[in-house]
Parts: structure tokens; C-alpha cells; sequence
């Protein structure tokens, strides 16, 4: 089976060895992201709303690098500073996901890679190309 890494430009997870993803034949397995700008730093300090926002953008671009979309997410895993913001994940979801929405794991945890950030997404995805969604 093919195995292959996802990358983008520019990475600003390289300096951290890890990667972005990888494709392994027609599925994708993205790495937690975060609101990491353009710049490769945090943006959005003390704001959900703007992180979440650049979170689910972020997931988006890297499952298209690897051939993939957000409406062939079939499991995701969603990392929050404060469980207050559960309401606003449950709007998000229907704002980026379509039915049938991805299997999903919500937690609160005391930190991520940077104690301002207050949200990470990892997902698991099928390739466009192979995604055949029954009806």
C-alpha cells in the first residue's frame, strides 16, 4: 500500500518533526491543527472564535494537499481548552462538515502546544477520489 507524506508551504510543523499528515492508500490521517497563521505563529490570543475559524481553515488545507476535502472526514478529534465552547463546536461542525457529519470526539484538556491556544483538530479522511458515499 502506498504511503505518503502530506506537505504544505510553508510547514510550520517541520521544525517540530512531525508531519502535517500522511495518505496511506486512499485514507488520511491529519496531525491536530491549530490556529497557526500564515506568519507560522498563534493568532487569535484569548479569541475561540478566530482560532476555531483558522482551526477548521488550516484542516482544510491540508486535506486538500493531501486529496482530500472536509466532506470526506469520517472521524475527527476536537481538543478544547474550556468545554464552554461545546455549543460553538456544535455550530462550526454544521458550518464545515456536511451530512452525514464525521464520527467525532470532543475533550477538554489543560493545555495544548502553546498554553494560549485554545483549540486542535485531528481528523481521518477518505481521498475525493475514492469517497463513495452511500445514500
Amino acid at each position: 500500500m502506498k504511503i505518503s507524506q502530506i506537505k504544505i508551504t510553508p510547514d510550520a510543523y517541520e521544525p517540530f518533526r512531525l508531519a502535517q499528515g500522511h495518505r496511506v492508500g486512499d485514507l488520511l490521517f491529519i496531525s491536530g491543527q491549530t490556529a497557526i497563521g500564515d506568519e507560522g505563529k498563534l493568532i487569535g490570543i484569548g479569541d475561540f472564535d478566530v482560532q476555531a475559524q483558522r482551526t477548521f481553515e488550516n484542516l482544510d488545507k491540508v486535506l486538500k494537499a493531501g486529496g482530500s476535502s472536509l466532506k470526506n472526514v469520517v472521524k475527527v478529534t476536537i481538543m478544547l481548552r474550556d468545554m464552554g465552547n461545546f455549543e460553538k463546536i456544535v455550530e462550526l461542525r454544521g458550518k464545515y462538515f456536511t451530512v452525514p457529519y464525521p464520527a467525532d470526539t470532543i475533550f477538554e484538556v489543560s493545555s495544548l502546544f502553546s498554553p494560549d491556544a485554545l483549540i486542535e483538530i485531528e481528523a481521518i479522511a477518505v481521498a475525493d477520489t475514492a469517497a463513495d458515499w452511500e445514500k
